[in-house]
């Protein structure tokens, strides 16, 4: 499966209103209107109008707010309210995004935790690869690991990846007691083996290289079901799900697509240096979480 499969798949769903939390920069715009031309979406552009270009197309729907926290409240209400089907954020600092996204009164608070996917399309990989979390939990322990697990399990089955082989991340496959990601892999791994954890194929801890890569795992003499075919990489933490996620898009020429999991409806959340191919991805992703 490539991003180009995703697209049919996303038409089924019907088009859907995305309002776009601070909408300022060409590229959140242009990709809000080539969804509208595909037919996927309606956009509603929540921002500074001043900030808008002033020939916007038809069906594009504006709504004025003076500043990014505004512009965060306003769109957050959008969708929690109905009127919008799916979140975004535009060129508002992701602090102020998600403090939107997690308002107790008015906010997306699904019932557990929050994490981010990254959705890869890598031109020397043969499948979509998704990375969790590089986003959202900054040092996660082995209950919120479990979460983020369920979330992207979850995420993969959304997007038709029916029964996904999830990988745990670490430098060494085997269990060192100093290294608490190895641990915590292992214990994840024997989870999923008794059941308590489903829908997914999950073996860990492993090194990246035996992750992509069957050779890799024959070389080291390592057996794995996940190895070299991997769906899901589960990273120890978001510096390290953040780096790879990043090196890999910008190193081996990749595309890219980002979502937020676990709110009660979709939210795309974009680092405000992606491309508008980029951010024409991640709202595919929105629309097929919908």
């Amino acid at each position: 499966m490539r991003f180009d499969d995703l697209i049919p798949m996303a038409k089924k769903k019907g088009r859907k209103r995305i309002a776009i939390a601070g909408a300022k920069k060409l590229s959140e715009i242009q990709a809000a209107i080539q969804g509208m031309e595909m037919g996927l979406v309606t956009p509603i552009l929540v921002g500074e109008e001043d900030k808008l270009p002033d020939n916007l197309p038809d069906g594009v729907q504006v709504v004025p707010a003076n500043s990014d926290t505004e512009a965060v409240e306003k769109a957050v209400k959008l969708v929690s309210s109905g009127e919008a089907d799916i979140l975004m954020k535009g060129s508002v600092p992701t602090s102020k995004f998600l403090k939107g996204v997690l308002n107790k009164e008015w906010g997306l608070r699904g019932k557990g935790v929050l994490s981010h996917v990254a959705l890869l399309d890598l031109p020397e990989y043969h499948k979509l690869l998704i990375i969790t979390d590089g986003g959202m939990c900054i040092n996660p322990d082995l209950e919120t690991k479990i979460s983020i697990l369920k979330n992207a399990i979850e995420f993969a089955h959304s997007i038709g990846i029916e029964n996904p082989k999830v990988g745990i991340l670490a430098a060494v496959e085997v269990v060192n007691q100093d290294m608490v990601e190895t641990v915590d892999a292992s214990i994840i791994s024997k989870m999923a083996s008794r059941g308590q954890i489903n829908g997914a194929i999950v073996d860990g801890p492993l090194a990246m290289d035996i992750l992509i890569s069957r050779e890799a795992a024959e070389m080291k003499g390592i057996s794995s079901p996940v190895a070299g075919d991997v769906d899901i990489i589960l990273v120890p933490d978001i510096t390290t799900g953040n780096s790879v996620a990043k090196a890999l898009l910008y190193l081996a020429n990749g595309k890219a697509a980002g979502a937020v999991v676990g709110t009660s409806r979709p939210v795309v959340m974009l680092s405000r240096a992606d491309s508008p191919e980029t951010k024409l991805n991640s709202l595919i992703l929105g629309i097929l979480c919908s």
